[in-house]
């Protein structure tokens, strides 16, 4: 995994401006802190931070081929899980190989396949390669979008990077917000609705996207997109097919020359991923795969189930690590450490995002990159096997809304009204609901139950996930660790997206195909386990604390908080049980406590990044 940034400029000499290039690559420091490296021409300009993987030695970046159609450069960031596959297909075709990373392996493919090479590849990725002859960049985008990907353009250029703060370090981008912007930070955030950066100088690559710029302009294109088709196998068939895939995707993505970990939670999915690395592990002597947990200090004391987390992780944790003899690390944190780290997951996110559920994962990859480079995590089984609560309970079903965002209405009333006036806010999200329902595949001959699950599973994986692997991407890589995740590999996702809900829900439970193809992998008490989501403190000082700095920050006349918030709103939840509900206002996880700490968030990133507000 790597970091990349370039600029193409028609009118500019580029070789003139190389201290640009290299503080823009400069911000990407921490997703690769192996090597650094630029590459310009008089039009061109790439960047990279790497973080070694496959061949430290030899793969570095950006990479130049030299062929007889001309020049090639790539600054790519990401892994092939088919790499060996591509590049034997290559070689028969007359091409070598100078070194044994991927890196090579996609340039090559571009060079012979051009722009379908994308449709060859199993991966995750984000890349940009030009051609000097015909002076054209050719980015792209994995099919998921696990590795993130940004843009901005103006007359005669165009720059993107692997995070907005590499564009930010452009001469001609300034961080700016428009009424879009605050409605994707108040009504949709910690969301982003795909293809917007939020900052309205900058957009999203879509996943499963191409992007083409040369003198003719700026051109994008959908190279893949979820497909409507029958099912025709039965229950016992599916989960024997699902089992397959699920295999094959975990032993490829365990291919590495650094060390590997996975996350383990005791649940379901990464109890299934460990289970199956440490049978790949056992089969080919590479000893004992080292496991790491999350959790929080005294945890145990406050925990109280309810609907939305149903358990506690720990007993469960032990259950698995004591079945499967791994080498356990357990990671623990408290209160303060979760507020610190507030700060610093807006610096890695360059928005405000999942408050304590972004501060603890950066935390707990801080931790694990002192054993590991490369870690497996269960993220995405949840959309992509319908395991969330709002799969399965009507009022989420029929709202006619996102279903992990139903406090709409709470959200709304947060901003002050000419605010909420101006940026139409119920427009906004009924807008943004419209367009993600408008593009899902649907099955002619689907009765309408069918059909309200396979809008469900599209708004999952499309729109929620997205969230999901956003977070995941830069806590991680903002500590330089790889995490892979195998729940996204696109034909897995595919497949399953087509199966009937009857079957997803086999011996009517959540992800009951999931634990039917899973069965003989883990033990049963593990594979009925009920879900229980990531991990959060449920210590008391926590919501105190965040409360308590809340309230600071209204208090202080220079917050930039008090052109969007309605103060008076803001108190009321403060001084009543609101503050404390466990009913999520985004997802499962993040409710009370982590209100107030998404307006700490809120008020720092506009203050640390001297946002500018355009309306």
């Amino acid at each position: 995994m790597c970091g990349i940034t370039g600029w193409i400029d028609w009118k500019r000499e580029l070789t003139e401006h190389t201290a640009v290039i290299e503080q823009m690559t400069a911000t990407l420091d921490a997703r690769g802190p192996d090597a650094k490296g630029t590459w310009v021409t008089e039009s061109c300009a790439l960047g990279h931070r790497r973080l070694s993987v496959i061949d430290p030695v030899n793969g570095a970046q950006p990479m130049i081929r030299h062929h007889e159609s001309g020049t090639y450069a790539v600054a790519y960031n990401g892994e092939l899980y088919n790499a060996l596959e591509l590049r034997r297909a290559l070689e028969s075709c007359g091409y070598s190989f100078q070194t044994n990373c991927d890196t090579e392996v996609l340039l090559v493919s571009y060079i012979e396949w051009r722009e379908q090479c994308v449709d060859k590849f199993n991966g995750i990725f984000a890349f940009a390669i030009w051609h000097e002859q015909e002076q054209k960049l050719f980015v792209a985008r994995d099919r998921l979008g696990v590795k993130p990907l940004f843009y901005s353009r103006g007359e005669g250029w165009f720059a993107f990077g692997s995070e907005p703060k590499a564009l930010l370090q452009h001469p001609s981008i300034e961080p700016a917000i428009g009424a879009e912007g605050i409605a994707e930070i108040f009504l949709v955030g910690p969301a982003r609705t795909p293809g917007h950066g939020v900052y309205s100088t900058m957009s999203e690559l879509r996943p499963g996207h191409t992007l083409t710029y040369d003198r003719n302009g700026l051109r994008t294109t959908a190279y893949w997109k979820l497909q409507s088709a029958p099912h025709e196998l039965d229950a016992e068939a599916t989960a024997a097919q699902v089992r397959e895939l699920l295999i094959d995707t975990v032993e490829r993505q365990l291919v590495s020359d650094v060390p590997v970990g996975t996350l383990l939670s005791g649940g379901l999915d990464s109890s299934a991923l460990t289970a199956l690395t440490v049978q790949y592990y056992n089969r080919l002597g590479l000893g004992q795969v080292d496991t790491y947990s999350v959790d929080y200090v005294d945890n145990d004391k406050h925990f109280k189930a309810h609907s939305f987390q149903p358990n506690a992780d720990a007993p469960w944790i032990q259950r698995m690590v004591e079945q499967l003899g791994t080498n356990h690390h357990y990671i623990q944190f408290d209160t303060p450490e979760l507020v610190n780290s507030l700060e610093q997951a807006v610096l890695v996110r360059d928005l405000p995002g999942m408050t304590d559920i972004d501060g603890s994962l950066y935390l707990f990859c801080r931790e694990i990159k002192k054993g590991a480079t490369v870690a497996l995590s269960g993220e995405a089984a949840d959309e992509v096997f319908g395991g969330y609560p709002w799969f399965h309970r009507a009022e989420a079903l029929n709202a006619n809304t996102f279903p992990w965002a139903l406090a709409a209405p709470l959200r709304k009333s947060l901003l002050k009204p000419e605010i909420a006036e101006l940026i139409k806010a119920d427009q906004y999200v009924a807008d943004r609901y419209t367009d993600a329902i408008h593009e899902v595949p649907l099955l002619s001959g689907e009765d309408e139950t069918a059909r309200k699950m396979r809008r469900m599973s599209y708004l999952n994986i499309t729109r929620f996930m997205p969230t999901l692997l956003d977070r995941k991407d830069r806590m991680s890589m903002g500590v330089g660790l790889e995490v892979r995740v195998p729940y996204t590999d696109h034909r897995l996702v595919q497949y399953v997206f087509n199966i009937p809900w009857e079957i997803k829900t086999y011996g009517n439970r959540e992800k009951g195909l999931l634990r039917k193809a899973l069965e003989g992998i883990l033990p049963d008490d593990v594979l009925y386990r009920k879900k229980s989501p990531y991990p959060k403190t449920h210590n008391p000082s926590y919501l105190n604390t965040v409360r308590k700095l809340a309230l600071e920050r209204l208090d202080d006349a220079t917050s930039p908080l008090h052109q969007f918030i309605n103060e008076s709103r803001i108190r009321e939840i403060a001084a009543s049980d609101e503050a404390s509900s466990n009913l999520p206002w985004f997802g499962q996880l993040m409710s009370g406590p982590q209100l107030f700490a998404y307006l700490l968030q809120v008020d720092y990133w506009l203050r640390h990044y001297k946002v500018k507000v355009t309306l």
